[in-house]
């Protein structure tokens, strides 16, 4: 394992536009803290996001893991861009070549997956949890570490999309068309919902339990948007009769849907590259 994580971390510390993607990633990540810093105080017109509780225990582990998972594109045009320098500087076969089996060049990159998604899990959790020391209203210790199956969601989500790019650049073979596929397939599970509605039920729950087995929608099934949860959003909401309340919690079902498609993406990988003629 650590031979093979060895070999990409050459290949990428080499490779200048994946130091500036990485790079970027991880500074906008930090720049979570920043938000803190948001205050406005314009005559009677007084607004600081600190004070509104976003950064509390345990909210802060959903609040900031959202955040984060938005960001995920920059990690995937890494991953993108590591298959696709692989095909144009021919390392791919230099590798085959110098003895690397086709089924250890795969596990190289899905290794490097999972450190790109355990590293940034990691750092979501540092962060989070010094603005919560910070900020938070609540710092009993089992209030600090309740809800942190929004880290371990996170993680997954990480490294079951980055499994979906992995898929994509060995399928073609280039950084921008595998990202654009994505964002294709992303088209088609947006549509086929809009077909769902029109052609079997006009129920959501009967729509969202089949949508719910499709990739990118269990990925975002996984941490689900934070914001209607916050108590003054819900209080907003009632007085002007609308009613919020939703299960923001963290189902064992979609770890598991996201988990066998990340081995889905995986093992098509090996098998595309197995039967392409390098």
């Amino acid at each position: 394992m650590f031979r093979l994580l060895n070999i990409e971390l050459h290949k990428l510390k080499h490779s200048r536009a994946s130091k500036v993607l990485i790079i970027t990633y991880f500074v906008l990540l930090t720049t979570t803290a920043l938000i803190a810093a948001i205050k406005f105080d314009i005559g009677p017109i007084k607004f600081h996001l600190a004070e509104m509780g976003v950064f509390n225990f345990p909210y802060i582990w959903h609040l900031n893991t959202w955040l984060s998972s938005t960001l995920k594109f920059f990690l995937l045009l890494v991953i993108a861009s590591m298959m696709a320098n692989e095909y144009s500087n021919k390392t791919l076969k230099q590798n085959l070549i110098d003895g690397l089996s086709k089924k250890e060049f795969i596990l190289s990159k899905f290794y490097t997956v999972i450190g790109f998604a355990l590293i940034s899990t990691v750092f979501v959790f540092i962060i989070s949890l010094i603005l919560g020391l910070i900020y938070s209203d609540f710092n009993e210790v089992s209030i600090i570490f309740s809800d942190l199956e929004y880290l371990a969601a996170f993680f997954v989500k990480l490294v079951g999309f980055f499994s979906f790019g992995l898929f994509m650049g060995v399928l073609i073979k280039r950084s921008a068309f595998a990202v654009a596929g994505i964002l294709v397939w992303l088209f088609i599970e947006n549509i086929s919902r809009g077909f769902l509605y029109w052609k079997v039920s006009q129920d959501s729950d009967i729509v969202n339990k089949f949508m719910q087995f499709l990739p990118l929608e269990s990925m975002t099934n996984l941490i689900k948007e934070p914001f209607t949860k916050l108590s003054a959003v819900k209080s907003l909401a009632s007085q002007v009769g609308e009613d919020l309340s939703k299960d923001f919690s963290v189902h064992f079902t979609d770890i598991v849907i996201v988990s066998v498609w990340t081995v889905i993406f995986i093992y098509l990988s090996y098998r595309l590259l197995k039967r392409r003629d390098l």
